[in-house]
């Protein structure tokens, strides 16, 4: 049963992450280029993950590993913002494959502190609190990593502004503590209009590229540019991660009260549906 929930752990907080990419949305900024590195990464950060007050997505994952095999999860999001950069509250409800249906994940945001986690398990009907330290955590094959959207700390790296194109920063970016995580350095290619990154590149201490991330579509919901494709590639291993979104819906006006312990086991249909 440890190796069930430990998988099916892995599973979300991969997914999740995945559901955050897809459900940010990059408003249009100011065509005056900014020339400071820091703060290029601080809008694109807040502009990133607090799209609205409030947001509703439909996600699915499509793995797919060095063989051409493949694997698929679905599941539907609930977001909201208690504070603009601050704190937020997440909910995402697996409805496939049948193993995780019902399955629920509930996480609490809070910027310069450890995230709070829970795991509803259907089949045991137990809460799991899943402690903190999963940063840079894949998920059942996934190419997914957590901080790929959810929100990398921006003070943990030393950002430098290397060009300034016509229409995209580019940035170098290195850990403070480099024992902490995987990569060298990693590249970003920020668009100018959106600030949203288009494509990141990892390299790792040999001096080669690993993993990239890249954003495939874009459209404009509700006046936020948002993402509603995206791909993880495993440059070593061969194997992608494709997120689609659909679904996508801003300022529902989504009650605070439902993200709460209830929620995991009485999940707010009315607010899964979109209606």
């Amino acid at each position: 049963m440890k190796n069930a929930i430990n998988n099916i752990k892995k599973a979300l907080i991969g997914a999740t992450c995945a559901a955050i990419l897809a459900m940010s949305a990059f408003p249009v900024m100011a065509s005056t280029a900014l020339t400071d590195a820091n703060e290029i990464v601080r809008q694109a950060n807040l502009v990133s993950f607090y799209a609205g007050n409030d947001g509703r997505a439909e996600a699915r994952m499509k793995i797919t590993d060095n063989q051409g095999r493949q694997q698929l999860r679905q599941f539907t999001i609930l977001r909201l913002n208690q504070e603009r950069g601050g704190r937020q509250d997440m909910m995402v409800f697996f409805s496939r494959p049948s193993d995780v249906s019902g399955t629920v994940f509930r996480v609490v945001r809070q910027p310069g502190a450890d995230d709070d986690r829970w795991l509803y398990l259907p089949a045991l009907d137990l809460v799991k609190r899943i402690s903190s330290g999963d940063q840079r955590t894949s998920f059942v094959g996934s190419d997914f990593f957590y901080e790929d959207v959810s929100g990398r700390d921006p003070q943990a790296d030393i950002h430098q502004l290397k060009e300034t194109t016509a229409n995209q920063y580019v940035l170098h970016s290195q850990p403070k503590d480099a024992g902490a995580v995987e990569f060298a350095h990693y590249i970003s290619w920020i668009d100018r209009s959106t600030l949203l990154p288009m494509k990141v590149e990892y390299t790792n201490q040999q001096g080669s590229v690993y993993r990239r991330m890249e954003v495939d579509k874009i459209e404009d919901m509700q006046g936020f540019p948002t993402v509603l494709q995206a791909t993880i590639s495993d440059l070593e291993r061969g194997s992608t991660t494709v997120m689609q979104m659909r679904g996508i819906r801003y300022d529902l006006g989504l009650p605070a009260t439902i993200f709460s312990e209830r929620s995991l086991r009485t999940p707010p249909t009315r607010w899964l549906r979109g209606k």
